[in-house]
């Protein structure tokens, strides 16, 4: 039926939340400083509401494409969360070395992540420097001297042939500010060929790692597609002894340095000159390995349910209108999502 917002117990809680998201709430909001609803603006809503036995199943597709994204959500925070734990564990508390080092690890024993084949992997014994305690047969290094750093620019926005019609990915920090995960699947902006030949840095491949250098310092990702980008950016081409999935954490784990070395009275901002010569403790190389091996799947996987997650958004996005309006029969619909899950 059409008409006012009916009485809330002929009307299936979860189908009541999706017929109201449809709504531009802003369109009928009173005030400007502070937008605000009354009892009144809300009382001229109108919705189509069909029975009960239709309501139900219209809001359990939707809310089976919006359940599967949260178990996505959930899923990549564990990923994440897991990679964190091993980056420290392994790169800034060294406790495998100090386990065995402290003989709470032996050759052939299992501690929580210290499984046993890895044991002889990591040396015995830490040794003083003048950076602090770090592992023996480890080395220090620059992270400008482990990775090529660029950055990149925005094209005149006056000149149409730069952007209109763009195909390539252009990132902002904005862009890196939207993410939940850090794994950059698209851009708000694209550019063109000739937009792109404005860029001296040019596209930039798969697996480079971003960090925001200003407004503000800290924003970071992988990036996921080759993209281009602007001047707020220092990008990393892991094309060194350090992957990705390695500077994207220690990125994480030095922002306190990598602030400290920012400059600007305004606007803090790291440059690239003050930023190759932060330190980082560089593994062996079958540690690395190892860690790439526990790492790379993690960050895949995340990379994965957010592409996921953006064609189900997508896909209740394009259903909802039509199945609340009756546009779209239930079970037309329930094959398009028996397609998506498949």
């Amino acid at each position: 039926m059409m008409g006012a917002v009916p009485r809330i117990d002929k009307i299936d809680a979860r189908f009541f939340y999706y017929a109201l998201s449809r709504f531009d709430f802003s369109e009928i909001a009173q005030g400007t400083a502070l937008p605000y609803l009354t009892v009144a603006s809300l009382s001229v809503l109108t919705l189509d509401v069909p029975p009960p036995d239709e309501q139900r199943p219209t809001a359990h597709i939707l809310g089976t494409l919006d359940d599967k994204s949260e178990l996505n959500r959930q899923q990549n925070e564990t990923r994440e969360a897991m990679a964190r734990a091993l980056f420290k564990a392994w790169f800034v508390d060294f406790e495998p070395v100090r386990a065995k080092q402290e003989n709470r690890w032996q050759r052939g024993q299992s501690l929580p992540g210290l499984p046993a084949h890895l044991y002889d992997l990591f040396p015995d014994r830490l040794v003083d420097s003048e950076l602090g305690e770090f592992p023996e047969g480890w080395r220090h290094s620059t992270i400008g001297e482990e990775v090529t750093d660029c950055s990149g620019s925005t094209p005149s926005t006056k000149e149409p042939e730069f952007w209109e019609g763009g195909q390539h990915c252009w990132a902002t920090p904005k862009d890196l500010s939207a993410l939940k995960f850090p794994v950059l699947l698209d851009t708000d902006r694209k550019i063109t060929d000739p937009g792109l030949a404005k860029i001296s840095s040019g596209l930039l491949p798969v697996g480079t790692v971003l960090l925001s250098s200003r407004a503000p310092i800290g924003y970071w990702a992988i990036a996921e597609v080759p993209t281009a980008i602007n001047q707020g950016f220092i990008a990393m081409k892991c094309d060194g002894a350090l992957p990705n999935v390695f500077v994207l954490p220690w990125c994480r784990e030095s922002m306190h340095a990598i602030v400290g070395n920012a400059n600007g009275s305004t606007c803090q901002e790291i440059r690239k000159s003050n930023f190759r010569p932060l330190r980082v403790v560089v593994p062996s190389e079958p540690v690395l390995e190892s860690f790439r091996a526990l790492a790379d799947p993690l960050y895949r996987q995340m990379a994965e349910n957010e592409r996921e997650s953006r064609t189900l958004a997508h896909l209740r996005d394009t259903l909802l209108p039509k199945l609340i309006s009756d546009e779209l029969r239930v079970k037309d619909a329930e094959q398009c999502v028996a397609r998506i899950k498949a």
